[in-house]
Order: structure tokens, then C-alpha cells, then sequence
């Protein structure tokens, strides 16, 4: 299994984290070309006040936040827009870690009209994206990951939420 999920806030249990994690986990690597039994991602299913102690003592940003991601290691290309190296199967088949906040990914899911288990999808398929170095604070960055997110969805039969 891809991904071994954490639940501390039992909402997530009726949301089925479990299941969507590593449905959306193993669909971003095997996207990518990456066997996804080569690799664990541990998932967290949380709440909004442990999500926002996360995102202050991480980000110095004291507030709750949808998902948060850990990488095992930095694998962010220098170049803006450029793909970043893909991590090389070894010892250690860790790619990182990722927090989901259920209050905040119920209240988007709600505020944009769309399913829960298709935005939860969503965000663990950008969360993994940067546990494999892309990211979206360079606009060239962004179109490459937002694109990437996008042909996975759609491989899943999910709407562009873009």
C-alpha cells in the first residue's frame, strides 16, 4: 500500500481518507511514471486547530489551512517551469508526509459546490505533486503542477477544479 493514513479527527473516517489517499496517491505517480509500490506516503486527517498548529510551527502562519505537505527531501527544480527530478527507488521508500484539515476541505467543498471525496482527491494529489518538488509560487511552476493535476483528475473522472 502507497499510503498509510492517520485519522485524528473520526469525521475523516466517514469521508473515507483512507481510500481516497491512496486512490489519488497511486494515480499521481503512476501518472508520472513512478511505481507507486515503490513508495509510502503517510496522510493525517485532522481537524482545523491542529492543522493551524502545524501550519504556525511549519510556516509561521498561524491559521488553518486545506492540506499541508512534508517532502523527504527537497526536490524543487532551480529553473522556473522546469520538471523536477524524479526521486530514485532506494532503501528509504518515503516520499513525505501530509495533513488534511477536515473543517476547512468540507467548507471549500461546500463554498465551490463540488463533492467532498472529489475535493479531498484534489488536494492529495497537489499534496503528493509537492512531495515530488512542484510547486506554484513561480507562475511557470504553477501552470506545470496545475496542469499535471488537472490529466490526473481526469484520468479519475474528476472535473477540472481550475
Amino acid at each position: 500500500m502507497l499510503t498509510e493514513t492517520m485519522i485524528e479527527d473520526d469525521r475523516w473516517k466517514t469521508a473515507n481518507l483512507a481510500a481516497l489517499s491512496e486512490r489519488a496517491a497511486t494515480a499521481t505517480l503512476a501518472h508520472l511514471g513512478l511505481d507507486p509500490a515503490q513508495w509510502e506516503v503517510s496522510v493525517l486527517g485532522c481537524d482545523d486547530a491542529r492543522i493551524a498548529t502545524l501550519n504556525e510551527d511549519f510556516r509561521d502562519k498561524p491559521q488553518p489551512t486545506n492540506v499541508l505537505s512534508w517532502p523527504s527531501e527537497d526536490r524543487a527544480p532551480e529553473a522556473p517551469g522546469a520538471t523536477p527530478k524524479a526521486p530514485e527507488p532506494g532503501p528509504d521508500p518515503e516520499l513525505g508526509d501530509i495533513a488534511i484539515a477536515f473543517d476547512t476541505c468540507t467548507r471549500e467543498a461546500s463554498e465551490a459546490g463540488k463533492p467532498l471525496s472529489d475535493h479531498i482527491t484534489h488536494l492529495i494529489v497537489h499534496a503528493v505533486l509537492h512531495l515530488l518538488g512542484y510547486d506554484h509560487i513561480r507562475d511557470e511552476d504553477a501552470t506545470v503542477m496545475q496542469t499535471i493535476e488537472v490529466e490526473v483528475l481526469g484520468k479519475l473522472g474528476l472535473a477540472d477544479p481550475y
